[in-house]
């Protein structure tokens, strides 16, 4: 039907109908056709199958109001907003920005980025070359008007390109860095343009490197040799500054050598350190008699009274020694105070006299010095040196060893007792008696409860009534006084032997060392002792200390002095030394 043409029409009815008539007409005609033409697409897609025996998919525009249409894709909000441009009316304004076509372009700005371009590109042209011989350059070697013009424009030299690689050691390029390295030139002399100008060329190394600086050698030759005088001179300084480098070089080895070898003996002791055998001690084995014993579980030679060194509570346990030869002793049980740096020197001393004693008749005085502080973990060796002996007067030195070092030395004076001698002593001053004083204990424990007070120090309060609680000696402060500006305290000390009658006037005197240096007659520490302190003199961080121990009946029964470092928490003035 599509080939037929329609039969004209005839002229009658032409004349019959307006143009506007036609047109209509027209119009229906073509929608008619188009009409047909859809039905016959739409009936061959689904009913004529093709070569593969199967019906063709028909695609449905996007237009399409059909329910089986797809439906368009929607964007994705987490892409948040965009803005659409129109490429396509986009002009470059050469200012790396990109103008749509409607706005406006400083036409200034475009003008002076053409005359920059236009000066680039003419900088870049190699000069024209003239017809007359003569006004041409010439290459300084080979008189070739074909030059380099790059080594015109940068260095001012005439040198063509054969001539440029025949002649490398003249006109080769050097970097700045061997420029400074083989010519010992500097920074500033290299900056400069005007005494050595330079090439500047891209780093291959990596693009985001500073660009390289080079320089034409014949140039920097003959500023060199300018600068140190001669070739010879500029040898002479490199050789110098040479030797230099290599005595630097071998004294940095040599440091860093002997820090090696320092902190490689460090770590061999810290390894020896961390080999030494450390105690463990198991449970408490009651042995009677006030005595205890603790094993190491990894030793069962070595016994401790507490596996953190507490203080015994039995003094016996405190002096108690380890005979190892005639003179030689070894300590069993070590005590060092909360707080404290070191092994209580109390200890020490009563121990030492505990062997000193065993090596001669005991009736004695005492002088004893500590050298260094002992640690509790580790043994003490006792060694007794026999000095004189005398029918009133024994003499014996006694050297307390830890790890190889001296830590505390004795020296004790005995004597033979002589009662028709007269007797002379200070009166036992006023104090309450022993049972009206408070143990030391219970008054830390009191101190402690009080609401206002830091949990740091109430910490300290219960450490130190812990302490005293399980100490050998029970403390109890009788007074504290004020006469003509002197100031004394007054304890009463008492020790918790648990059998008083067994020990004998020297074993009294040991416990007596356990507090004080001095003694003189026979009494019984568990039965009290009234300790009155006085200290007379103390600046420049050391202090002098007296004491005087009286028995109950007011017996002077022994006298201490004793010199130690007491500082305040305060710092002294700071010295401002001059800075040279």
């Amino acid at each position: 039907m599509e080939g037929r043409a329609p039969p004209p029409p005839s002229t009658t009815e032409d004349s019959l109908l307006t143009p506007e008539q036609i047109k209509r007409i027209e119009l229906n005609r073509l929608k008619a056709k188009a009409r047909q033409r859809q039905r016959e697409q739409e009936a061959g897609a689904s009913s004529t199958p093709n070569l593969n025996q199967k019906r063709p998919l028909e695609v449905i525009p996007a237009v399409s109001t059909s329910p089986t249409a797809p439906k368009p894709l929607k964007r994705d909000s987490r892409l948040g907003k965009y803005f659409e441009y129109d490429l396509s009316k986009m002009v470059n304004s050469k200012g790396g920005f990109l103008v749509e076509d409607g706005k406006e372009v400083d036409e200034d700005s475009r003008a002076k980025e053409r005359e920059r371009e236009r000066q680039r590109a003419k900088q870049n042209l190699e000069p024209p070359m003239y017809l007359d011989p003569s006004l041409n350059p010439k290459c300084r070697e080979c008189q070739s008007i074909d030059i380099d013009y790059i080594y015109k424009k940068i260095f001012g030299c005439l040198v063509c390109n054969k001539c440029k690689d025949e002649y490398p050691e003249k006109y080769g390029l050097l970097t700045k860095t061997e420029c400074k390295e083989d010519y010992l030139l500097t920074d500033p002399e290299l900056r400069d343009r005007e005494l050595l100008p330079h090439l500047l060329k891209a780093n291959p190394h990596k693009s985001t490197f500073a660009n390289m600086m080079l320089f034409l050698r014949c140039q920097v030759e003959d500023f060199a040799w300018k600068k140190w005088g001669s070739p010879e001179a500029l040898d002479a300084e490199w050789e110098r500054r040479t030797e230099e480098k290599k005595k630097k070089k071998n004294k940095k080895f040599e440091e860093g050598l002997r820090d090696l070898r320092k902190r490689t003996r460090e770590g061999i002791w810290q390894r020896r350190k961390d080999q030494e055998h450390r105690h463990v001690f198991g449970v408490m084995e009651d042995l009677g008699d006030g005595m205890g014993r603790q094993v190491c579980h990894e030793s069962q030679a070595f016994t401790m009274d507490d596996p953190n060194q507490a203080e015994s509570s039995k003094i016996s346990t405190s002096l108690e020694l380890e005979q190892i030869e005639v003179n030689l002793f070894r300590s069993k049980t070590l005590y060092k105070p909360t707080r404290a740096r070191g092994v209580f020197g109390g200890q020490v001393i009563s121990q030492a006299i505990v062997a000193a004693t065993n090596c001669v008749d005991p009736a004695f005085g005492l002088h004893c010095y500590f050298l260094l502080s002992a640690s509790p973990a580790i043994p003490i060796i006792y060694f007794v040196e026999r000095l004189r002996e005398g029918r009133s007067y024994t003499t014996r030195s006694v050297k307390a060893v830890q790890n190889g070092k001296v830590i505390f030395q004795l020296m004790c004076s005995y004597h033979k007792p002589e009662p028709w001698q007269p007797t002379h002593q200070w009166p036992m001053p006023e104090a309450p008696s022993l049972e009206e004083c408070e143990l030391e204990e219970v008054l830390f424990r009191r101190r402690a409860t009080r609401e206002d007070l830091p949990s740091k120090v109430r910490d300290i309060f219960l450490s130190y009534a812990l302490e005293r609680e399980n100490g050998p000696i029970s403390v109890r402060r009788a007074g504290l006084t004020i006469e003509n500006g002197t100031q004394t305290s007054m304890h009463w000390l008492q020790a918790r032997t648990g059998q008083a009658a067994h020990y004998k006037a020297p074993y009294q005197k040991c416990i007596l060392a356990y507090l004080s240096d001095l003694n003189f007659d026979d009494f019984c520490c568990e039965d009290g002792l009234l300790y009155v302190v006085i200290c007379p003199r103390a600046a420049s961080g050391r202090a002098v200390v007296h004491g005087r121990l009286y028995s109950r009946a007011g017996n002077l029964v022994a006298v201490t002095c004793q010199e130690g470092v007491v500082r305040a928490n305060v710092r002294g003035p700071t010295e401002n030394k001059a800075k040279l």
